[in-house]
């Protein structure tokens, strides 16, 4: 998927379960993109992760930190 694919796709997710408000910054579906390389499975795992992060340390929003974190989980 190009990158603005992968924002649709989280997008479309996030609003299927009810959260048609922004979650993610622009710099964090970035990251989400590059690091997946636009592979589906990649986006959804890491999209999640990141959402993991976030409410991990009390954010309201996905931010550059959260997503950051995420891909040390998921890659590394």
């Amino acid at each position: 998927m190009s990158a603005t694919e992968s924002t649709s796709y989280i997008t479309h997710h996030l609003k299927l379960v009810g959260r048609p408000d922004q979650l993610f910054t622009e710099v964090a579906l970035s990251l989400i993109h590059t690091t997946s390389r636009g592979c589906p499975l990649a986006v959804n795992n890491l999209a999640l992760q990141s959402l993991v992060a976030a409410f991990a340390t009390g954010k309201n929003l996905v931010d550059d930190t959260s997503a950051r974190a995420a891909v040390s989980e998921v890659v590394d």
